[in-house]
């Protein structure tokens, strides 16, 4: 068993590291007009600012949580919130749109090399009957990032350049290391002198970077033949896990521990059908309603705001009751919640989105942290950073996918032009398709969460 000051330092770095990179992800988005005019490039490199750090973390998560199941989950943790405090400060001092992108791409691997081991360390430290109820906190955490990216990227981007994105996480990831080094004792590694799958880890990342780079060009016929490459190479990876001695990723789970397998598949799922939510529903706002960007901010909020103040609550119910019911009842809000924007349409009144989006969000907190919770309990002490990896590359993937589909639905009834007036019942059209392909994911992500059996 662990002291008092080991879990409360375990808990504090792992929220502190939760809040710090998805609010990097949201601000960065409100600041990307701004790096566009500064550096004066086109729409394509600039959607890299975005895209690379993504795809970074994407293909990093999996190797660094076996990494530090190997090595060290503290040692792998500290490093990362090192790679990524540095790399902010050097994007913010970047000079150049490819200078910038570079360090995005690092700053991605730093934020798997935290992502892949802070709920494998809260899982370590955390005996069962405590875990929902930390991940639940750490859950909020990663909401009240997202929540206060826009809001406060927005602000820091007026008064201060988009630089000062970037700076403001310098201090905290100093802190965080310093937390680290002098209160969190113990080292973690219950796969410690195991041998690392090199070749597997280099089929994994090229597989991963042609399906979720193939994802990104979508309609294009190039993307096409990206993600059948990608997942031919998905193929030979499983063959080779499948008879090397000590894989990156025990694929084992996947066919013996059905919890694990549908608990991972329900998380692709609902991110698949939720994450581009907020994307549609900008547009929308600022579009139809034509209201302004903070205005329509505001609205947005009320849907991680929600996820927020019910993660904590959610994850505490599932050390009480199976996990598989809570995550079950939140995959079914959630699908409520997004059937209702089936009935979106010009008219339709600002109250009725909010209390759809209060709805999606409710269900979104009730099925994460329970969930999660089910992932890191159903497996061994020697693979939770592989199942923490799991978690987050689920997140990301389910994330390319959502915006992959509302990319392609676009470009089938729109095309490659700006939503002016005179496209807005075919924008319309495309928002309702879009909505009612989601509700269908999310209604066989309902079945996906009940079939995962007990823990």
């Amino acid at each position: 068993m662990y002291n008092s000051v080991t879990k409360r330092s375990a808990l504090v770095v792992a929220t502190l590291t939760s809040f710090m990179t998805p609010f990097m992800g949201s601000s960065i988005n409100i600041a990307l007009p701004s790096i566009e005019k500064e550096f004066q490039i086109d729409a394509v490199l600039l959607s890299w600012v975005a895209t690379s750090y993504l795809l970074a973390a994407a293909i990093s998560l999996v190797p660094f949580g076996r990494l530090a199941d190997i090595y060290g989950r503290k040692k792998t943790f500290t490093y990362g919130t090192g790679i990524f405090t540095i790399s902010s400060f050097l994007s913010a001092i970047s000079v150049s749109a490819p200078m910038l992108i570079l360090f995005r791409i690092f700053q991605g691997i730093g934020s798997a090399m935290i992502f892949a081991t802070g709920i494998a360390i809260l899982t370590s430290v955390f005996p069962p009957g405590e875990r929902g109820k930390v991940l639940g906190i750490n859950v909020a955490a990663v909401y009240i990032g997202l929540s206060l990216g826009p809001f406060l990227g927005g602000f820091l981007t007026q008064h201060f350049t988009w630089r000062s994105i970037f700076l403001i996480t310098v201090p905290l990831g100093l802190i965080i290391i310093s937390l680290v080094l002098l209160k969190l004792r113990g080292e973690w590694a219950d796969a410690k002198g195991e041998k690392f799958d090199l070749t597997g880890s280099m089929i994994y990342i090229l597989a991963i970077i042609a399906v979720m780079y193939g994802i990104s060009l979508l309609p294009a016929m190039r993307s096409l033949w990206l993600i059948l490459f990608g997942l031919s190479g998905i193929l030979a990876f499983v063959r080779w896990e499948m008879k090397v001695e000590n894989p990156v990723f025990d694929l084992n789970l996947f066919r013996t521990n059905r919890v694990f397998a549908f608990s991972n598949l329900a998380a692709l799922i609902n991110y698949s059908a939720t994450f581009a939510v907020a994307f549609l529903l900008s547009l929308y706002l600022q579009s139809i309603k034509e209201l302004s960007p903070q205005s329509a901010g505001l609205i947005l909020i009320s849907q991680p705001i929600v996820q927020a103040i019910f993660s904590p609550f959610a994850g505490r119910l599932s050390d009480r009751i199976e996990p598989r019911i809570i995550a079950s009842i939140g995959m079914t809000l959630s699908f409520v919640g997004l059937f209702l924007f089936t009935f979106l349409n010009e008219n339709s009144s600002l109250e009725f989105i909010v209390a759809s989006l209060i709805l999606l969000g409710l269900g979104f907190a009730l099925f994460a942290s329970p969930n999660t919770n089910a992932i890191m309990s159903s497996v061994e002490k020697r693979f939770y950073g592989l199942a923490s990896g799991s978690v987050g590359t689920m997140r990301l993937l389910g994330m390319m996918i959502s915006m992959g589909i509302a990319t392609l639905i676009f470009a089938i009834f729109i095309g490659r032009v700006q939503i002016s007036i005179e496209y807005y019942p075919v924008f319309m059209k495309s928002v309702k398709v879009a909505f009612i392909t989601f509700s269908i994911f999310c209604f066989g992500g309902i079945f996906a969460s009940l079939v995962r059996g007990k823990l």
